[in-house]
């Protein structure tokens, strides 16, 4: 597929998650990590003109000057943004203001991308239609979030529920002990985090195939497990009491029953599904509560190739750290994944809100371990 057919494709999946939305759905924000609809489809625009257009293209005029500050993420280098938490204060301008904004923005990318572009043209349009996915993911999320605190459960898509799908593999996969190769080899596009390929030592271990399902985690719920700290690392025993956590993330309990709230609203929960939204904290105790482990980011990338993975992020035991070798790049693009490798921890996979193909087994994902909004799941190991 041409560049040009990824850009086009990608600008247009951003819009088709959005095609279901009122209005009403495009600014709210409620918390300050999650970010409004509206936010997301301009910080994806802002992202390819201020990183391509206004470098590469002769001529080129800001839609609005106004935008960096408003739609800038974290970007340092480019100067003053707006607040994180204050994303969702941004009713102005509209989102109809947006949509002409992307499309100004499509146009002139689509007339450098015509014109010979250099290869650092393309290879920052690679890694801009890269970070666009990233947001189609966190848009989906971060909508869910939001939809998911409102009292009546509301429908997004009767087809989108996205956390009903099960195992479809059993045992485990073996690990024999010895030295592995770790990380992106290759020409093919990757992010910085991946590079630096090396070798690590491994112990003999399993992997199973199968992720925990509802039913499995229930029985760690029924068992007691959010009551008993044993089985708790201490910093999230202490953020469940803190915050009164009982339960993954969008399960209600009715009577003797548990939902769950999906895109598709409020749902019994399917015990035999793949378990969804826990937090690395959850997965620790869970592992702990069945006498296993989380594996480490290494011992998933080596075993990957044995099973399938893609419907779950999936919590490793690996803090993000660099690799042997790692160096920040120079400008705005440095500060894409290599200011955050402290207080985090490793996801590896895709899950079923991730753009098809976006994903890797060397891929790196990161969070917060108290953080349960992605489509974040466990796999088990021993």
């Amino acid at each position: 597929m041409t560049i040009i057919k990824k850009f086009q494709q990608t600008r247009q999946a951003t819009e088709g998650l959005c095609a279901p939305l009122s209005i009403e759905d495009y600014v709210p924000q409620i918390v300050d990590y999650a970010s409004p609809p509206k936010w997301h489809l301009a910080h994806t625009s802002w992202f390819f003109e201020e990183m391509i257009l206004k470098k590469f293209l002769p001529g080129y005029r800001e839609f609005d000057a106004r935008f960096g500050f408003l739609f800038n993420s974290y970007y340092n280098h480019v100067g003053e943004r707006l607040a994180r938490s204050a994303r969702g204060a941004i009713t102005k301008p509209q989102v109809e203001d947006v949509y002409k904004y992307r499309q100004y923005i499509n146009e002139h990318m689509l007339a450098l991308l015509n014109n010979s572009p250099t290869a650092e043209v393309e290879t920052l349009t690679t890694l801009g239609i890269n970070h666009e996915q990233q947001h189609q993911e966190l848009l989906l999320t971060d909508l869910k979030l939001t939809l998911g605190h409102n009292p009546i459960y509301p429908v997004y898509d009767e087809s989108c529920n996205l956390v009903n799908d099960s195992n479809t593999e059993s045992d485990f996969v073996e690990i024999q002990e010895g030295l592995y190769d770790i990380g992106f080899e290759g020409g093919d596009f990757h992010f910085d985090n991946e590079s630096g390929s090396h070798k690590v030592y491994l112990n003999a271990c399993q992997l199973s195939k199968a992720m925990v399902t509802n039913a499995e985690y229930l029985a760690f719920m029924e068992d007691g497990g959010y009551d008993n700290f044993q089985y708790w690392l201490d910093d999230g025993w202490h953020w469940l009491k803190e915050n009164n956590i009982e339960s993954p993330l969008y399960w209600h309990r009715q009577g003797n029953e548990w939902f769950y709230y999906t895109l598709a609203g409020l749902q019994p929960i399917n015990p035999q599904a793949i378990l969804s939204h826990v937090s690395f904290y959850e997965a620790s105790a869970f592992a702990s509560w069945k006498n296993m482990r989380l594996s480490t980011e290494f011992e998933w990338e080596i075993a990957s190739k044995d099973f399938s993975w893609g419907k779950r992020w999936e919590w490793t035991n690996s803090a993000y750290l660099p690799y042997p070798g790692f160096k920040i790049s120079k400008g705005a693009v440095g500060e894409y994944n290599g200011k955050f490798m402290i207080n985090q921890m490793v996801l590896r996979g895709a899950s079923v809100a991730t753009a098809q193909g976006h994903s890797r087994p060397t891929y790196r994902n990161f969070f917060h371990p108290h953080l349960q909004w992605q489509y974040s799941g466990i796999r088990l190991a021993q």
